[in-house]
This record gives C-alpha cells, structure tokens and sequence, in this order.
C-alpha cells in the first residue's frame, strides 16, 4: 500500500530542519502493517527516534519561553498527565513481558529435565491467564483520552503542544497494538488508529486483519496440545520450538521497550524543567 503524506497543521510554514524527519517516522508508524514481532519491533525503534526529536524540540530555546508562559501552563500539565500514562502503560509492557520470560525459561528447563512437565505448563498457562487480564485491563484503559487544553492560533506554544499531542497519540496507539500482540490474540486494527486519524488529519489508515497467530499464542496452543489426553511426541518437540521463538520474541520487544522507557523518562524531565522554571 503506498504510504500517505502526513502535513500537520501544527507544523510551522518556516519549518524547523528536524521537521521533515518527524513527517518521515510518523508515516512510517502509521503504516497499515499487520502487527508481528518484527513490525513492532520497528516501530518501538522508530517511537524512540520520534521521541528523541521531541526531546531536540523541547531544549530549544524559543520553545521553552513560549511554553514556560503562564497561558501554556494548563497544556503542559495536561502534557505531564500524557508522559505519565504513556509511562504506566509502558511498565505494564514490561512487566508482562518480564512474566512472561521467566515462566518460559522455567518451563523449558523442566522439559529438559522432564520431570512436572503437565504441572509445569499449566502454571505457565495461569501465569498468561493474568497478564492477559492485566494486558486487557490497561487496553481499555487508553479508550477515550481526549485532550481538554484548547489551543490558540495566536499562541505561541501552539506549535509545540500540537506536535506533542500527536507523538503521544501515536505512542498510545502503537502501545494498544504491543499490548494486544502480548496477551496473543489475532492482529486487528487497534481503536487507537482512528484517534491518530482524526488528530492528525490524514486519511483512514486501513489495516489487514490475518489468522495466523503470534508467538504467544502459538505457544500457548502448542502446550495445550502437549497436556492433551492425545498428545504426541511430535507435540512436544512443535512445543519446544515455539517456546523458543517466543523466548526471543520476548527478548527483541524488551530491548525495545527499554529503550523507549529511557526516551519517555527524558521527556517527562524536559517537560517539568520547563514547568519549573
């Protein structure tokens, strides 16, 4: 699918020279790709480049007197409020992921052993029984944030808190669609693309829904079949394999996570500094 040219109307006429590289990244975020390990893998990377202009953005001289005024106090606290729920849900990805590595590590090393395999797989099964709960939780959580902080054409600041809504729209949306691929279900269109629409005033983004199931779900299919009454030696060894791919996984998207953590912490300081002075 040809990508869309994205112009935001937040978006100075005299463009700043870091201007066409965030017009860049947020085409590529807001791509119709159906959510995998490697899509979100690159998408994490290229929210950490978003938000590292953001960062460039806010030190800025001009930006932080205009943003340190007494008229744009109300969006920066709206703002804090942002950084800070982009920041909980991040930690809720990284919890479950946490959870979810150590539970595949222990049940790989009892299926080498092969001692308290069945008792095994149903506690790593209970364990992804609570993240998804925790993960479904926090996903219905981010539907409806709207922002309150009406802004004004001859403000200033404008310009500034327009692009750091959009970038926190996107990471919210890009977040709904990591929280889904954890707890394994199918991938499908998150809500959050049609709030990235409409804010960022673009055409529909259109995403392909597949069957195929990611490695948290095949997993966790494959284990089913192994406690089976008709389990197969074959069955084990798909088991072994798919546990594998979703060690890794989970690894790759930690990494990620990581990274984007240190980058959300970054903007949140820069944010309070200029609430602060």
């Amino acid at each position: 699918m040809a990508a869309h040219h994205i112009r935001s109307n937040s978006l100075p006429s005299r463009q700043h020279p870091l201007i066409p590289e965030f017009e860049e990244q947020l085409c590529r975020l807001r791509s119709s790709e159906a959510a995998s390990s490697s899509t979100l893998g690159c998408k994490l990377s290229g929210l950490e480049d978003l938000h590292d202009f953001v960062e460039k953005l806010l030190l800025l001289p001009l930006n932080q007197q205009a943003l340190s005024r007494e008229q744009s106090k109300k969006c920066i606290d709206e703002l804090l409020d942002g950084s800070l729920r982009l920041l909980d849900v991040c930690n809720i990805a990284k919890d479950a992921l946490l959870q979810t590595k150590e539970c595949t590590q222990e049940l790989q090393s009892i299926m080498r052993r092969r001692v308290g395999l069945a008792g095994e797989v149903k506690k790593f099964l209970a364990s992804r029984k609570m993240v998804k709960k925790t993960v479904h939780n926090a996903i219905r959580n981010l539907k409806g944030v709207e922002n309150k902080c009406a802004l004004r054409k001859d403000d200033d600041s404008a310009t500034i808190v327009s692009t750091l809504r959009d970038v926190e729209t996107i990471t919210l949306a890009v977040f709904e669609s990591l929280l889904s691929f954890i707890s394994g279900s199918k991938s499908q269109k998150p809500s959050g693309w049609s709030m990235v629409s409409k804010m960022l005033k673009s055409n529909k983004v259109a995403c392909e829904e597949t069957t195929k199931a990611n490695e948290f779900g095949s997993a966790e299919a494959a284990l089913l079949s192994l406690i089976s009454p008709k389990a197969k030696k074959s069955d084990e060894v798909n088991a072994q394999i798919l546990l594998q791919k979703l060690e890794m996984c989970v690894q790759d998207l930690e990494e990620g996570i990581e990274h984007l953590f240190r980058r959300l912490i970054k903007i949140r300081v820069a944010l309070l500094n200029v609430l602060n002075n």
